[in-house]
């Protein structure tokens, strides 16, 4: 897949398919502004537990990993399904993730 381009999705667009293998997809309700800056909190937080392992520092690790669980929830990869939830709740699923996120925002 090229770097800029849209993943597969399945027919009823929940997933999508990488490498042949199925993904939950972003919630496609999620506002373009927060959806990027909950992927840039993402990346970096992916980035942390990189860092972490490297130094084999397991709290910032454990942290880093928490970080991650929290961005992936609120952009609807991960929790409850984002098509099991009501319009309210998905809005406060990314609302949540982001006031969190923000809060602990370090170095980006």
């Amino acid at each position: 897949m090229a770097r800029n381009s849209r993943p597969e999705h399945t027919a009823d667009g929940r997933y999508v398919v990488i490498d042949g293998r199925r993904w939950r997809a972003t919630d496609p309700d999620l506002p373009a502004d927060d959806a990027a800056r909950l992927r840039r909190h993402l990346m970096a937080a992916r980035r942390a537990v990189g860092a972490a392992l490297r130094s084999r520092d397991e709290e910032a690790e454990r942290e880093a990993r928490g970080r991650v669980h929290t961005a992936k929830v609120a952009l609807g990869e991960r929790g409850t399904p984002w098509w099991e939830q009501t319009g309210t709740e998905r809005r406060t699923r990314w609302r949540d993730g982001l006031a969190a996120l923000d809060g602990e925002a370090g170095p980006q």
